[in-house]
């Protein structure tokens, strides 16, 4: 017992000496605090990374059922290649959208603002079903631990929006203290499944049996086959919504070199372009998304491995997967039964803490869905530690209800989970292929072209892939609450809640969400496409009716044109003042060179 108590003393210790905290000259800077490296892992990185808990217990109960775990390995491929595929997509984004919003930005820019705004929508959905299963996930893991897996679903529920809760107060502290919360209890996952690993390798060493138990093995055709391999692997690649979530809020990384890039630059010049690739914010952005390159296949290989030679899946023995790993693995250590609820009660404080990437990414996209018409303006609200508290609370009561009308069950929420965030990928890789097209020449806009319409063309058949998966679970429910949330949104931008004048636009952004320099700007120069989005749509109604001879006059005005992006933007001249100044009785000059992102938020009135 000594022996464990004195390991996990060991890890927290190097864990918290090793844990990022928020310094005060950063924290007026976008009003939360800007990150660096280890907090921008672990707030943009934790979803994902938790993923461990959940992915591959998913994976292999599409496959155990029918006796096909021995083919996981060919799931496996899969979910690492694509991880791999789309990851590098998202790296080369950043060096282009270095200013935030995503693929939300990136099909506004390239493609169309009708396509930007069904982004807009996929992705809020996406968000708050991460928040549902990560929460519902971790008590999964806290139930586990009792054998208490299959208990009455109330319980499920009441657990489920506890940890809501918790996640929710945290991110309304505001993101410093956050990062340094969620770094911390990921360090010591990262460490304990380390000595997990040792204890598993110690058991197959020592011939520990495969458990056995009833199995009621069903039978399956070679096309039945193929579709629950189909299954697996969509099941396996719920947790990439990371990739969006670094890429929307890379406006909060601090635009500075990290420590390896500083002292490669100054050590080994040899590996200049490298070094330029991880520069900046951009550049941290970069090494988050690089590990998720990574980590998808190792970590699934990892338990997929261990789960079919000890003949362990959710709901074995009344726990999950995991928690049936981790029992056989520290049950190697002498007093493994310490490190045993130490794993599974951090399991369930960091699957609460990755709904932390989602109230983060409802912060960064809602204020910008304000602006430009598709909510209304009474959700903009910055309090003085910077945090949209508004969005965050809204995001914690619609979780809290879909919780409970799924009845607290992890796999209700996983069809809506995941599916949406393969639309704004798909979106990112046309918008890419257009950007390539449009900059570059000879070969490098070939296979540049080639290689992002590929990656577009995949995550678009996996978007199909994930609704087929999980059409039995609910997947074609998805289609219909994709398609009323597409028209709603097109309904309240054409209602008079949508309109968006540019006084309106420049007191949104400037002075509710108090958001300054090329962030703002981006916004500004979006909402106004939106506007002219909305003009074309509202003219498109009026002839439509015209053609049943039905004829009204046109009531309201051509909008602001927008113009260029990069003009807008004013890459060249950051100091520049808005683009809606012109419209404004007396713009204010901006002075003092390149302004902060955002200044602190003021109190509720």
């Amino acid at each position: 017992m000594f022996f464990s108590i004195g390991i996990l003393i060991v890890i927290i210790f190097l864990v918290m000496r090793l844990a990022p905290r928020e310094k005060q000259e950063d924290a007026n800077i976008h009003g939360a605090g800007q990150i660096g490296l280890l907090a921008a892992l672990a707030l943009f990185g934790v979803d994902y990374f938790t993923s461990y808990f959940y992915a591959t217990g998913e994976l292999m109960s599409a496959l155990h059922p029918y006796g096909l775990q021995k083919y996981a390995w060919i799931v496996v491929l899969v979910i690492a290649f694509t991880n791999a595929v789309f990851g590098i997509l998202y790296m080369y984004s950043l060096g282009i959208f270095n200013e935030g919003g995503g693929s939300y930005t990136a099909s506004m820019r390239y493609l169309s603002p009708g396509l930007s705004l069904i982004v807009a929508v996929v992705l809020l959905q996406d968000y708050i079903f991460t928040i549902v299963v990560s929460s519902l996930s971790g008590v999964d893991q806290l139930l586990s631990i009792g054998n208490l897996y299959n208990i009455q679903w109330l319980i499920r529920v009441g657990l489920g929006i506890f940890l809501m809760a918790i996640t929710w107060f945290l991110t309304i502290r505001g993101r410093g203290e956050s990062a340094r919360v969620v770094f911390t209890m990921l360090g010591i996952f990262v460490l304990m499944t380390i000595v997990l690993a040792v204890g598993l390798f110690l058991a197959k060493t020592r011939g520990v049996p495969a458990v056995v138990y009833p199995e009621n093995i069903q039978p399956a055709t070679i096309w039945q086959a193929a579709f629950h391999m189909l299954t697996s692997s969509m099941k396996g690649l719920v947790a990439l919504t990371g990739l969006e979530a670094m890429s929307n809020g890379i406006q909060f990384i601090k635009n500075e070199d990290f420590q390896l890039v500083r002292w490669g630059k100054k050590h080994m010049s040899r590996l200049n372009k490298l070094w330029e690739f991880y520069s900046g914010k951009s550049g941290i952005g970069r090494m988050v998304q690089t590990s998720f390159l990574f980590y998808g296949g190792i970590t699934t290989t990892f338990l997929a491995y261990f789960a079919i030679h000890f003949n362990v899946y959710d709901g074995t023995l009344g726990r999950s997967l995991i928690a049936n790993l981790a029992f056989i693995g520290f049950d190697q250590i002498p007093g493994g039964n310490i490190l045993y609820w130490a794993y599974q009660i951090l399991a369930v404080g960091l699957l609460a803490a990755a709904s932390m990437t989602a109230f983060q990414d409802l912060q960064a996209t809602e204020w910008r869905d304000v602006a430009m018409g598709e909510i209304p303006e009474i959700i903009v609200y910055r309090d003085p530690r910077g945090t949209f508290t508004r969005s965050v609370t809204i995001g914690f009561i619609v979780t809290a209800i879909i919780a409970f009308l799924i009845k607290g069950q992890t796999s209700a929420g996983i069809p809506y989970y995941g599916i949406g965030v393969f639309m704004p990928i798909m979106m990112m890789g046309f918008a890419i292929r257009k950007h390539i097209l449009a900059t570059f020449t000879g070969k490098a806009r070939r296979w540049g072209g080639l290689a992002a319409g590929f990656t577009a063309l995949l995550s678009g058949f996996v978007f199909v892939g994930q609704i087929i998966g999980k059409w039995q679970e609910g997947g074609w429910v998805v289609l219909i609450s994709f398609s009323i949330l597409i028209v709603v949104a097109n309904l309240v931008l054409i209602s008079p809640i949508g309109a968006r004048d540019p006084v309106t636009i420049h007191r949104i952004v400037r002075e509710k969400a108090r958001v300054q320099g090329a962030m703002a700007s981006i916004v500004e120069w979006q909402s106004l496409r939106m506007q002219e989005y909305r003009y074309t749509l509202l003219i498109g109604i009026s002839r439509f009716f015209e053609l049943f001879g039905v004829h009204r006059p046109v009531g309201y005005e051509p909008p602001a044109i927008a113009g260029d992006y990069d003009h807008a933007l004013h890459v060249d001249r950051p100091e520049a003042p808005s683009l809606l100044a012109q419209y404004l009785d007396k713009p204010e000059p901006k002075l003092g060179g390149a302004p902060k992102e955002t200044t602190p938020g003021e109190k509720d009135s």
